[in-house]
């Protein structure tokens, strides 16, 4: 454990990049072999508007990492933060605990406000808006997004607590489980349910991309399923009756068109639809 946190506190930025790119690479091989669902679309064009986000995302977090560094060292030189209020723990159990409360106020917590928010939620809306959830989708953030989400991460390093390493270390998890939860692959039904015991798999997170709600409101997860199932926010769908996309912006063109994409923030507020159970 401690030659792991020696490497993310001075991880290079190429390995970092080679994080991203090897799991997209990775998760885009795989869903080719075992597909979820047999998508009728052009792969290399449903990702040209997801890859341009997500090279939007490292644009927004890239100049403003000092800060993550900054507020790290603070909170470590000051003791301040939840996880430097623990009683002295083993290294392993250390980095546990961070990276469960960085998950849970960094990422989780978040991500209900973004739903709860009419203004974040119409910013939140581009990720949403994918008819097509495939490992691509999981950076298909608006920048806007981006910095909105860099704030709240910000935010949970102060809270937790954490040093630099484990900052890195989560993020580098965070990316690896989010293309593989966003991923279109079918694994065996029993062992997708058993890792959604531990950590977000992939059928747990397609029911939050279900185009209505209130499953759209649902398995807000990041890496662990424990905040979902603890809080009373997880819930199952059949694969089979899941429909991506959003109910109130149905059109796919403009859901598809990066210019149509960063401007959709700014559309009206539309009111959700809720399931109608026998329809559903």
């Amino acid at each position: 454990m401690e030659t792991i946190f020696n490497y993310f506190e001075t991880i290079p930025s190429h390995h970092r990049a080679l994080i991203i790119l090897g799991g997209l690479t990775l998760f885009w091989i795989i869903e080719g072999i075992m597909p979820l669902i047999g998508f009728k679309y052009k792969k290399w064009k449903h990702a040209i508007p997801n890859i341009f986000f997500t090279i939007t995302t490292i644009l927004v977090n890239m100049p403003l990492a000092f800060l993550f560094l900054k507020a790290s060292d603070w909170a470590v030189a000051n003791k301040f933060g939840i996880i430097n209020w623990l009683p002295e723990m083993p290294l392993w159990l250390y980095a546990l605990s961070g990276l469960l409360l960085l998950d849970g106020i960094g990422a989780y917590l978040p991500h209900i406000i973004e739903h709860k928010v009419k203004p974040l939620w119409m910013v939140h809306l581009v990720h949403h808006s994918d008819h097509y959830v495939d490992t691509t989708t999981a950076n298909r953030h608006h920048p806007l997004e981006s910095l909105i989400r860099y704030v709240f991460t910000l935010f949970g390093i102060i809270m937790v607590g954490s040093p630099i390493a484990l900052v890195l270390l989560y993020q580098a998890l965070s990316v690896a489980a989010t293309q593989f939860n966003h991923a279109n692959i079918k694994l065996p039904k029993r062992v997708d349910d058993w890792i959604s015991y531990i950590i977000v798999s992939p059928d747990m997170h397609k029911v939050h991309h279900h185009y209505k709600l209130p499953y759209t409101d649902s398995n807000y997860g990041n890496i662990f399923s424990v905040w979902d199932r603890l809080f009373g926010t997880y819930m199952k769908l059949d694969t089979n009756k899941i429909i991506y996309g959003v109910d109130v912006f149905p059109d796919e063109k403009e859901n598809s068109n990066i210019v149509d994409l960063l401007k959709q923030p700014f559309q009206k507020y539309r009111k959700p639809t809720s399931v109608d159970e026998n329809l559903d």
